[in-house]
């Protein structure tokens, strides 16, 4: 199962969750009548619920939808333009939002938290080394594309080391002077000035763009791990790893979660353009100022 497939998926499971969420609604709602009365003040609650969750809810949306314009597609969107430029379709994205915080709550975080608990750090860092050697040839790929065959040849390099000499469980290439730079297909299309389009909440793969949200079509194919799991039609093992990258990375924000304060959907969507917009800066070696984002020392002290 590829990563547009369970996207698609997940698509389909805002519209029964919500439904679920209706209905449950009504059981706090108890009643003193007779049970057979009490079943169909039940089922009129719920058709108001839904009634009303559908007047409200779904016009916004739809709205939002069909004032959409073709110049809206291509905004360059950055956290310091105002709500209706970098995020034309901020509805729509808040109700994906509810829906991926409802998985978060309920499930991820739970998993995310045993995970941390029974599974020793050295493990966990093995594993998320083990990951990031394995993009690297797709890193590689993304560098010489952006006209910098001199970084395409280090991250090769690194690939080889670290391979070699611990098959990625490891960074002694990191010792070596051969240090990692994370790239997509999303990344090379803003160096060469593409613009990013409306900010998106993806159903489970959360915070996107319209550019970055191609690099999980593209990258589905592109990493030397998926091919094994696509030649062989190992789709179980494919979800299951793709599942188990989630909980990783989850896990490694159990602890910065009190950072997020206020409007927490504004906080994650402003956080991830200005580090995506930093990254491509970063890679023109255009003058930025330097940025602490979360993750950055959780990804140093992972490869020390």
């Amino acid at each position: 199962m590829h990563r547009y497939h369970l996207l698609w998926l997940s698509i389909v499971s805002i519209s029964w969750a919500s439904t679920v969420n209706a209905q449950e609604k009504t059981l706090d709602n108890p009643s003193n009548t007779s049970l057979d009365n009490q079943i169909v003040v039940k089922q009129a609650e719920t058709n108001v619920i839904q009634d009303t969750e559908t007047k409200t809810a779904q016009p916004s949306v739809m709205k939002e939808l069909k004032q959409l314009k073709f110049q809206d597609l291509k905004v360059n969107a950055n956290a310091a333009q105002a709500d209706e430029v970098k995020d034309p379709l901020q509805a729509l994205n808040r109700e994906i939002f509810k829906f991926n915080d409802m998985l978060d709550r309920n499930i991820v975080r739970p998993i995310s938290v045993q995970y941390v608990t029974k599974v020793p750090e050295d493990v966990r860092s093995s594993y998320r080394l083990f990951r990031k050697n394995m993009a690297e040839p797709w890193n590689a790929t993304n560098q010489a594309v952006q006209g910098r065959p001199m970084r395409a040849l280090k991250s090769i390099g690194r690939f080889t080391v670290n391979t070699l000499t611990s098959l990625g469980m490891a960074d002694p290439a990191r010792r070596m002077g051969l240090t990692t730079e994370e790239e997509s297909l999303g990344t090379t299309l803003g160096y060469y000035n593409v613009p990013t389009g409306p900010y998106l909440m993806l159903p489970v793969l959360g915070p996107s763009t319209l550019r970055h949200s191609l690099d999980y079509v593209v990258e589905g194919y592109a990493r030397p791990i998926n091919w094994a799991f696509i030649n062989n039609k190992q789709y179980g093992l494919e979800l299951a790893y793709m599942s188990l990258n989630g909980i990783d990375a989850r896990a490694q924000f159990l602890d910065l979660e009190s950072a997020l304060q206020g409007d927490r959907y504004a906080a994650m969507r402003d956080i991830y353009l200005q580090r995506k917009s930093f990254e491509i800066s970063e890679k023109k070696g255009n003058d930025a100022e330097p940025m602490s984002f979360v993750g950055d020392d959780d990804a140093d002290n992972e490869e020390n």
